[in-house]
């Protein structure tokens, strides 16, 4: 049996774990390195990619800054979260928020210096990421397209840093990049449909509120047939081994997507269609290794 003072600092612990996300957290961690030994850095060593200490280190810095993201945007939208998300919200309340912004900062500190083992553009490079999750959570998501384009940016810089690092300048990099943007756009627009309610309430001009939901609902449209663009070139232009069935997958899923959405009208009905578009981004990043399902073992 757990004393009271152990189930109290076990609490405080899982509050802290929802505020930063850690399954978000753990996700990335996976796929910036699913990246690196598939797509990124496909021409080195197994070894070398893993025990690659510079590479540890970006990774790790990533994971503080995005970390340190999740609880600056808590801090910002605690209000929101009340009204849409109210029992996540009293998990996270668990913590005081003078904790949270402790913990902020030392997360962003830590993430400078892992950074400076590897450069100092990488601190460069991490110093502006944290200034640009701040004035995102701040001002930016606040505005419609704006803050959209901003949190798809956002949300894709972890890769960039590993992208930057390696000097990997193939065209399917860039391919396998807006896919993963315009998928990353469509469910951050979904995210305001579902979270319309207290947008609306605290004068947080998203595009639902803005526009309303039916242009909301033509622009998700668009971006889905946008997505047959990459979708195309991967297909018939690049070699990407069996990771064919998860580029056939996503279409099927995108094309219920969009019969859901055009009947979609209420909070769960969003919250369905936002889970299409996480299982497909989840999918996308374990779907790496299908590219060359040999390569673990032709490499060690």
């Amino acid at each position: 049996m757990l004393s009271r003072k152990q189930k109290h600092i076990l609490l405080k612990f899982f509050s802290m774990f929802s505020v930063v996300r850690g399954y978000n957290i753990l996700v990335i961690v996976i796929a910036q390195y699913l990246a690196s030994i598939y797509i990124l850095a496909h021409d080195k060593p197994l070894k070398a990619v893993l025990l690659d200490l510079n590479l540890l280190m970006l990774v790790l810095a990533s994971a503080a800054t995005i970390a340190a993201g999740y609880i600056i945007n808590n801090f910002y939208d605690s209000e929101k979260d009340l009204i849409n998300r109210p029992n996540k919200s009293q998990i996270d309340r668990l913590v005081s928020q003078n904790t949270k912004l402790s913990f902020y900062f030392v997360l962003n500190f830590s993430a400078v210096v892992m950074a400076s083992y590897v450069s100092f553009n990488a601190v460069l490079f991490f110093s502006v990421y944290i200034f640009g999750i701040w004035f995102y959570s701040h001002k930016l998501k606040k505005l419609p397209f704006i803050g959209n384009l901003t949190s798809a940016i956002l949300t894709t810089t972890p890769f960039f840093a590993i992208f930057l690092y390696y000097k990997n300048f193939e065209s399917v990099i860039f391919v396998h990049a807006i896919f993963l943007f315009l998928i990353i756009s469509m469910r951050e627009l979904t995210k305001d449909l579902e979270n319309m309610k207290g947008d609306l309430l605290l004068n947080y001009k998203t595009i639902p509120v803005v526009y309303g939901e039916k242009a909301s609902k033509i622009m998700l449209t668009i971006l889905v047939l946008l997505t047959s663009v990459p979708v195309y070139l991967l297909l018939n232009q690049f070699d990407v081994g069996h990771m064919y069935l998860f580029f056939y997958l996503s279409v099927i899923l995108l094309l219920i997507f969009l019969l859901l959405l055009w009947k979609s009208n209420t909070k769960p009905h969003y919250l369905i269609l936002h889970n299409i578009l996480k299982f497909i981004i989840l999918a996308g990043i374990f779907g790496i290794v299908l590219i060359n399902v040999d390569v673990v073992l032709n490499r060690i």
